[in-house]
């Protein structure tokens, strides 16, 4: 988690997902990925659909927080033994971990509320409504559980990253284009277009040499931005349905999940050079992805699917929809 420069710890909840502010060797980089656990869950208590988001992997704790409709998975990210269960729930979104300050929070966008838990009982210990506005985001201090503050986007909110350094980034879905917002005022700072991607969802960051990767649904591509300048530096297709994007320093790899059943893995030559490494094929609906730091094991969840309803004049062009109890997790690892 991020400090701004007024020392505050805060949470960016961003069209139901939550931000918390906070040399590859060429042997590793000929590696493959393959799966290596497949972790199978019963319906989540209440539900009527198969409904499943975000994954947040804590790595010094060895947990993983699973989005599960109507509660919150937390399972042992060693075995896939499960921790214990946040129910209750509507429809959760994701989960970010205040460790300095005992705290987790998790995004109800059924409920348009922000779920605050203590990490080591998993207890609920505090609730608060959203301000509703679904071109807006909500800021919350980590360490007091209060609303900072709202800020105004100019568009639907998907995802966003912070750089260390006062400043968060936010994909705005509707618009292609990413903001930047300095942390301290809650102002926008920037307003930067991200052709050849469009309807942006996906966002990491190297905060090392202010690099920004944006994944986008159409067109489906990822571009390399310059976070000083928004500079598109390079730009790749990718499969249908991107939805998380994870960068890891330590390895200059970077992973792109997307909902068509792959996860692209790209490797950061230098930080004006990129190249695509691999394409592991998982299943298809793993559109979401958490990376552990430690093991640097891949986890995506999906669900077995079903054929896709009839088109209507609202949907004219239905997806395949997810069979109830039928989520599960898949460990991809070198």
């Amino acid at each position: 988690m991020t400090p701004s420069r007024t020392g505050r710890q805060l949470v960016f909840v961003v069209f139901g997902a939550a931000l918390l502010l906070g040399a590859l060797a060429a042997t590793r980089a000929a590696e493959s990925y393959h799966l290596l656990k497949k972790y199978a869950f019963p319906a989540a208590e209440g539900s009527t659909r198969e409904y499943f988001d975000y994954i947040t992997v804590d790595s010094a704790a060895r947990r993983v927080y699973l989005s599960h409709g109507t509660e919150i998975k937390v399972i042992d990210a060693d075995n896939g033994s499960v921790v214990g269960t946040i129910g209750g729930l509507k429809q959760t979104h994701g989960v970010a971990v205040a460790s300095e300050f005992g705290r987790g929070f998790i995004t109800d966008g059924a409920q348009g509320k922000v779920i605050i838990f203590d990490l080591k009982t998993l207890r609920v210990t505090g609730v608060f409504v959203m301000n509703g506005d679904p071109n807006s985001s909500t800021v919350i201090d980590a360490k007091s559980g209060d609303v900072a503050g709202t800020i105004a986007l100019g568009g639907g909110p998907e995802f966003a990253v912070a750089d260390g350094k006062g400043t968060v980034f936010v994909n705005l879905e509707d618009k292609a284009e990413l903001v930047a917002i300095d942390s301290n005022t809650l102002k926008i700072k920037s307003r930067w277009p991200l052709a050849p991607a469009g309807t942006p969802t996906a966002l990491a960051m190297d905060t090392a040499h202010r690099r920004l990767f944006s994944g986008g649904r159409n067109p489906q591509n990822l571009v390399v931005l310059d976070a000083d300048s928004g500079k598109v530096i390079q730009s790749f297709p990718i499969s249908a349905g991107v939805d998380a994007a994870v960068f890891e320093p330590e390895t200059g790899m970077l992973y792109v999940s997307t909902r068509e059943g792959f996860v692209h893995v790209f490797h950061e030559d230098t930080p004006d050079k990129y190249s695509e490494v691999e394409r592991v094929k998982t299943e298809f609906g793993a559109k979401t992805m958490g990376l552990d730091t430690k093991t640097h094991n891949i986890f995506v969840d999906t669900a077995d699917f079903g054929p896709a309803p009839a088109p209507t004049a609202e949907r004219p062009h239905p997806q395949p929809a997810p069979i109830l109890g039928t989520f599960h997790i898949l460990v991809y690892a070198k």
